[in-house]
């Protein structure tokens, strides 16, 4: 999956001043922009935010169509692939992009954890409207971002990164008035983050719940239970097929390696067992799914 400096690169879009270390941006997009990023998104290993400013945008969310209207806050988690349909033609959107290895380092998300619609745990549909207040308020500090992307000051990556907290804490603030949400007890919210920092670093070569159970020092049982509380009942077998899937269509798409080698890269024992995974998930065989790229 692509890294979030990795993405800009590949889209050939203009840096921020100075020496960016790749880990917050934000823009302002249009049609064109958000259209373009059809090409990626499945593979994109960074969270995202975008307010609609004006006009709609249908997009496909988990085999769903969702239609975002001004106003509307759309997150988006690694992972999963999403399909942008159509949109007005004055639609315009703020967009903020967080690399997601950063994003869960971030103490911040210990509390955005606890709303429903942070798609961090996929509780609910990732749509969130706002109220004018608010998303004045979200949007004054997106603008800001863009602000400090433009300086080149050299402690331009650090203001970022504490705008994007801010950014955070006052999303789930937001949340708290807005919905009915879920509450968890700490140690099940330590886990879960735990879980999900181990994940992105060593689901290639440990696809069973043992490993992970055994670095967060809980039972295997301990840790199904947990993650299907809190993601509203996905499996840890789920989070792990999704990203095993989502690097496997990556490297099909974007490498001359065989169907072989990227069984051998992702651990799968052979690669016939590689093939009856790739078609399970994805309802085609990886050599049909190469050739139709």
């Amino acid at each position: 999956m692509y890294s979030l400096k990795e993405y800009w690169q590949l889209r050939d879009l203009p840096l921020p001043e100075g020496e960016w270390d790749g880990n917050v941006i934000c823009l302002e997009t249009n049609v064109e922009w958000t259209f373009g990023s059809n090409e990626t998104h499945g593979f994109l290993s960074c969270y995202t935010f975008t307010i609609v400013t004006r006009g709609w945008l249908t997009i496909v969310y988990k085999n769903r169509e969702l239609t975002l209207h001004e106003g509307d806050l759309y997150s988006y988690s690694p992972g999963f692939e999403v399909t942008v349909l159509a949109s007005s033609n004055d639609y315009r959107g703020i967009c903020l992009l967080a690399d997601e290895q950063f994003t869960l380092s971030l103490p911040t998300v210990r509390n955005a954890i606890r709303t429903a619609y942070l798609t961090v745990v996929e509780l609910s549909t990732p749509v969130l409207s706002l109220q004018a207040d608010d998303q004045r308020r979200l949007q004054e500090l997106m603008q800001m971002m863009i602000r400090y992307q433009q300086t080149g000051l050299p402690h331009a990556n650090e203001s970022l990164q504490m705008l994007y907290n801010l950014f955070l804490l006052d999303l789930s603030a937001i949340q708290e008035h807005s919905i009915q949400q879920h509450r968890f007890p700490k140690r099940v919210e330590e886990i879960f983050l735990g879980f999900l920092q181990l994940l992105p670093q060593h689901f290639m070569e440990h696809h069973d719940i043992g490993f992970y159970a055994s670095r967060l020092s809980i039972t295997t049982t301990y840790l199904s239970r947990v993650v299907r509380q809190v993601s509203g009942g996905h499996t840890v077998v789920d989070y792990i097929d999704q990203l095993l899937l989502m690097e496997a269509t990556f490297l099909l798409r974007q490498t001359p390696l065989s169907i072989a080698q990227i069984a051998d890269r992702l651990h799968f024992a052979e690669t016939t067992t590689f093939a009856r995974f790739f078609h399970r998930m994805k309802g085609i065989n990886p050599r049909e799914f190469r050739k139709g790229k």
